[in-house]
């Protein structure tokens, strides 16, 4: 199977998913868009087909990248694309300002999925050794359907678990741009600034599910919720128990004990959510690239979502 990453260069340390080449961990944004093989342009042209021997325009444009003439995607003709010089831009007053330093950029779906993320001289500890650290990270999508993504992205350093703020639009410390208004770098910082507000609230909610411990038969439940039983004839009727569980919440409870940092909050709340961000991000998946895909822009974001509301409402049930 064809990987999903294009081109990938990290700084520091080997990222959680393991993927990338190493560069100096002092780079401009410019230099760490060089780096990563980003310093490409695209650009709209008229699409057309072929019917009865004649060539006509389809009403819509393609997304070419300029390099190599490789169509990333048909869009409208409302569509605004954000080169990624402006992506990496948007960290250069950060970077300068010493709030954030480059820590990964790449390009995934042959190009269509562009991102940098950048390490921000923020960090929490629970328990007192615990560390959670936060990164932004900027996706610009060159595919139609696709908005801008800039987020905060929590990273439980013992286990490189990526984790997540969103419980729901509210809490969410993300901008989202769509590609039919001009991308307006300043406005998005300004929004950046309120939701690096509402990201500094996620340290008490992770000091309060490590405060909250479950049962044995609450931990299942909550998997249960997380990873749904199919239809499965076999365990219909049966009461809900570790061998009745999905396959993914069976792999979820077997390395609830294992995981790194599995003893630092040991039997509360913050261990069992993380025995899901663990699965997700180093267990699922066909491989590292599909991994890394899910759990930023795909199914997996999405999850463990779902896997920290569950987690404080059992929490608060506790």
């Amino acid at each position: 199977m064809a990987h999903l990453v294009e081109t990938m260069a990290y700084a520091g340390e080997v990222p959680w998913h393991g993927l990338g080449v190493p560069v100096s961990n002092d780079l401009t944004p410019v230099q760490m868009q060089e780096k990563a093989g980003l310093d490409w342009q695209v650009r709209e042209v008229e699409s057309f087909i072929e019917f009865d021997g004649k060539r006509m325009p389809t009403g819509q444009k393609s997304l070419v990248r300029e390099t190599d003439g490789k169509i990333l995607t048909n869009v409208g003709e409302n569509w605004n694309p954000v080169q990624n010089d402006k992506a990496f831009e948007f960290f250069h007053e950060f970077v300068l300002s010493g709030d954030m330093e480059m820590h990964t950029a790449g390009s995934l779906k042959g190009g269509q999925m562009v991102w940098a993320l950048a390490k921000v001289k923020d960090s929490f500890v629970i328990n007192g050794r615990d560390r959670v650290d936060s990164y932004l990270l900027f996706s610009n999508p060159h595919q139609y359907g696709k908005s801008i993504d800039i987020r905060f992205t929590p990273i439980r350093v013992v286990c490189n678990n990526t984790l997540t703020f969103s419980l729901d639009s509210k809490s969410d410390a993300s901008v989202r741009v769509g590609h039919r208004v001009e991308f307006d770098a300043d406005a998005a910082k300004k929004a950046i600034g309120i939701a690096k507000d509402k990201m500094e609230t996620y340290s008490d909610v992770a000091q309060f599910l490590s405060s909250k411990r479950f049962t044995p038969d609450s931990y299942i439940e909550y998997l249960n919720t997380v990873f749904p039983r199919t239809a499965d004839k076999r365990v219909q009727g049966k009461a809900l128990s570790v061998e009745t569980l999905s396959r993914n919440a069976k792999l979820a409870h077997d390395v609830l004990e294992t995981q790194p940092g599995a003893e630092y909050a040991e039997g509360s709340w913050w261990q069992a959510f993380n025995s899901v961000t663990f699965i997700t991000d180093h267990v699922q998946g066909r491989n590292s690239d599909n991994r890394l895909y899910s759990s930023w822009f795909g199914g997996n974001q999405v999850r463990k979502r779902d896997a920290l509301k569950s987690a404080i409402e059992y929490a608060e049930a506790a």
